[in-house]
């Protein structure tokens, strides 16, 4: 057995922060023995990859990041579940291929975007990334390694999908990729000065392009609160593209931690992103610049202070709509929170996912840095949602309480059914299992 080390964990949020044990090898069968999760690079914000309250130990996947097999007739890939979705690209995009529902970073490994389900900016067109997983490569609480899919253990397979690593280890994912015309991005943004312009562009373009995204500045008040820049994109035409493959883009780096945080630190960051560009802006683009913006900035986390922030991302049904969204900024504004960044997205289906996060609707995704008040903020936040028929994602979820998770998700008794069929003595579990499911630490 591999060495076990003792190390801090926090999701990319920094909060919370847990102290607990770790193993990481290259063979995922024997790190997975006795392991009561399973743990990539990390990037879940809150508290879904952090190890529960005791003495316990947590699997470490990155070094198991083999790529297994490629069918170049169908696209199907099988790798290991520590392979990184940054790896993968680099592998595929340059010949012609590149992964289904890509989600906003590339510093993820394969068997996180399962337990997450991840989305991105083609929830529209392609659902979400469990839609083209077709196998996994499983280690179930009772030791034994499984093969599951639509076909065999069915359940089993659907509740893993978005399943935050509680159902099983996961050791190999099969997916489906997908052809891509050239490597580059044809990219289209645009500048709207209110939400509801910049609602009713979200949702045309939805209809004419696969990649859609707005960002909308919660910073500015009174009409132009919710103002912002849609982009839109699809992969480029050989015609149209450079004739060289894109290049990794060099990326800067936050090299400390921000002593303090302020709404005027941030302000004019949003002022510029919003008024430094042209109304409307064309032109091809690097795959990484559209899909990853973020990752071209270091640890950008270190820019929301020491306490670091919770990412409070949910999705309104349409029945609620963009008013919905509105009381959602009524109630930050209330109680005196601070939207750092706001991103929407369209979303049209739910995933096959038993409690995977998307639903037809409008997504937002807001970061708020820890204060002393910001679990009341998440509550009131979260009453409201509730009492819409929304739902919040527990793959950026930090602070969201128990009851009102169950009165967002209808389908949580049957997850936890499936759940306990295959791990009656809750021996896989995690820090937000304790909290939302009252798994014993």
């Amino acid at each position: 057995m591999s060495n076990v080390t003792v190390a801090e964990f926090s999701g990319w949020g920094r909060h919370p922060v847990v102290t607990g044990r770790q193993r990481c090898a290259e063979d995922l069968e024997r790190i997975t023995d006795g392991a009561v999760l399973s743990r990539g690079l990390g990037r879940s914000y809150g508290d879904a990859s952090l190890p529960p309250p005791g003495d316990h130990v947590v699997a470490v996947t990155t070094r198991a990041d083999r790529l297994l097999s490629f069918d170049r007739e169908t696209g199907v890939v099988r790798a290991e579940a520590g392979l990184s979705l940054a790896e993968l690209n680099r592998l595929f995009w340059p010949r012609g291929w590149c992964p289904p529902s890509s989600p906003g970073t590339q510093s993820v490994t394969l068997g996180g975007m399962v337990a997450a389900d991840v989305h991105g900016k083609s929830h529209h067109s392609e659902g979400c990334f469990g839609e083209h997983v077709r196998a996994l490569r499983m280690r179930v609480a009772d030791g034994r390694v499984l093969e599951v899919s639509d076909d065999v253990e069915p359940e089993l397979f659907r509740a893993t999908l978005g399943g935050l690593g509680l159902t099983g280890h996961v050791l190999e994912v099969e997916l489906r990729m997908r052809p891509a015309a050239s490597p580059w991005i044809q990219a289209e943004s645009e500048r709207y000065g209110n939400f509801d312009a910049l609602v009713d562009a979200l949702q045309a373009a939805s209809e004419d392009w696969p990649y859609t995204v707005a960002w909308a500045d919660l910073l500015s008040r009174g009409r132009a609160r919710g103002r912002g820049i849609l982009e839109r994109g699809r992969f480029a035409n050989p015609a149209e593209a450079p004739v060289s493959p894109p290049t990794p883009k060099r990326t800067l780096a936050v090299p400390m931690v921000v002593p303090f945080f302020s709404r005027a630190t941030f302000r004019p960051l949003n002022l510029a992103r919003y008024w430094a560009r042209a109304r409307v802006r064309r032109g091809i683009v690097h795959p990484e610049s559209f899909f990853y913006p973020l990752d071209v900035v270091g640890h950008f986390n270190r820019l929301y202070g020491r306490r670091g922030f919770t990412q409070y991302q949910v999705v309104l049904p349409p029945r609620s709509g963009r008013s919905g969204c509105v009381k959602v900024f009524d109630i930050l504004e209330r109680m005196g929170a601070t939207p750092l960044l706001c991103v929407l997205k369209d979303f049209r289906t739910e995933g096959k996912g038993m409690i995977s996060f998307p639903m037809k609707g409008l997504s937002m995704a807001i970061d708020l840095p820890i204060r002393d008040h910001t679990q009341a903020v998440v509550d009131a936040l979260n009453d409201f949602v509730a009492s819409e028929g929304g739902r919040v994602y527990l793959a950026k979820d930090a602070l969201t309480r128990a009851e009102h998770f169950r009165a967002m998700e209808p389908r949580l008794d049957d997850w936890l059914r499936v759940r306990r069929t295959w791990d009656p003595d809750v021996a896989l579990k995690s820090a937000l299992s304790v909290r939302l499911f009252g798994d014993p630490s």
